[in-house]
């Protein structure tokens, strides 16, 4: 059985939402859980969930709620102690080496020392990269390891790399993040032939800044050499025609679209919901369309993807999100138990160091 290392007091909602998601997760998936955190806080979340029978979640669909049967005694857990936490607002590298009982240090550890296979966190973003960056090292060859995360679009996923991990980038970075994209594009999302593109503000080989005009002649030499098939610069409109299946970008820029994707989904849904009841026929309207929304909700909404994985680490470190719900950790957690048996760390060590 799988084992996963849980940041029990990451996230906005911890710990009640990251016990609650990483207990149905490991019913629904039959995977071992080590949640890490403050152990009073773990054992009475655990407790609740063992009095109520159930958990209660709107399964992503911002409506009613559905209950969750959960035996929390038929499940395979420990709690490890870490009495501290670090916060979103926290400088990452003092906090990594000041806060060593941390809950993501811990956990981290909890991998590095072979008791878990994977370790998933909803906390800081830039704690979880630095705590699995130190804890776990850099794949050989790897100058750095790089977030990538999965985007919805009309016909297949997306890739874009980085989602947030390096806010300053290199041209050599870039590179390697392009490398490292299409094997995840390959062996997680399911793209037979990955094509990557740079993020940029035109298609012309020109257009960009200067770390955009760097990294396309290496992607130019990468895609003459037979290792990566480059179509060139992505404009933001073009990120979900699939133009292209793995987009490159420093984690700043990479960051920003990630948001802004999120914030238009999430508004165009409340425009179309505002529509449907502004009157009388809106509302038979709506009550017919619901089913249709649903779909198209289920499919937007960043709550089914879960977690994003760090690639060019030596494990699985998968970072939730912030807001995530016990729905949305669930999900995260079916994300590092989807790579588990990928082999992916190998690949993309072949891919960098041939």
């Amino acid at each position: 059985m799988a084992r996963i290392a849980i940041d029990a007091m990451g996230g906005d909602y911890a710990p009640r939402a990251i016990v609650e998601g990483a207990m149905w997760a490991a019913q629904e998936f039959g995977v071992g859980l080590e949640l890490v955190g403050r152990q009073d806080e773990i054992q009475a979340e655990i407790d609740k969930i063992r009095s109520a029978g159930c958990i209660y979640s709107d399964c992503g669909t911002k409506g009613h709620k559905r209950r969750i049967k959960i035996d929390v005694d038929k499940i395979d857990y420990t709690i490890s102690h870490a009495s501290e936490v670090i916060g979103m607002g926290e400088a990452v590298g003092q906090s990594i080496r000041r806060k060593k009982d941390s809950s993501i240090v811990a956990s981290v550890r909890a991998v590095a020392e072979g008791r878990c296979e994977a370790v998933v966190s909803a906390g800081s973003t830039g704690a979880a990269m630095a705590a699995s960056l130190f804890g776990l090292g850099r794949i050989h060859g790897v100058t750095r390891p790089a977030i990538a995360v999965t985007l919805p679009t009309l016909y297949k996923p997306v890739v874009l790399i980085d989602g947030g991990a390096n806010s300053e980038c290199t041209a050599d970075m870039l590179a390697q993040f392009s490398e490292m994209g299409i094997v995840y594009a390959h062996d997680i999302v399911g793209v037979e032939k990955p094509k990557v593109g740079i993020l940029s503000i035109g298609e012309e080989e020109g257009k960009g800044n200067v770390l955009v005009k760097e990294t396309y002649p290496l992607l130019k030499d990468l895609h003459e050499q037979g290792r990566i098939d480059f179509v060139g610069n992505i404009e933001g409109k073009e990120l979900f025609i699939n133009k292209a299946d793995v987009v490159v970008c420093d984690g700043f820029a990479g960051n920003v679209a990630l948001k802004v994707t999120e914030g238009t989904a999430s508004l165009l849904i409340k425009m179309i919901q505002s529509e449907f009841k502004s009157d009388f026929v809106g509302c038979i309207i709506g009550l017919l369309a619901k089913p249709f929304l649903r779909r198209i909700l289920k499919r937007t909404n960043w709550e089914d993807f879960g977690g994003m994985l760090l690639l060019g680490v030596k494990g699985i470190s998968v970072i939730a999100h912030g807001r995530s719900s016990s729905y949305a950790m669930k999900n995260a957690v079916r994300a590092a138990v989807r790579v588990l048996n990928k082999d992916i760390n190998s690949k993309i060590a072949e891919n960098i160091n041939r």
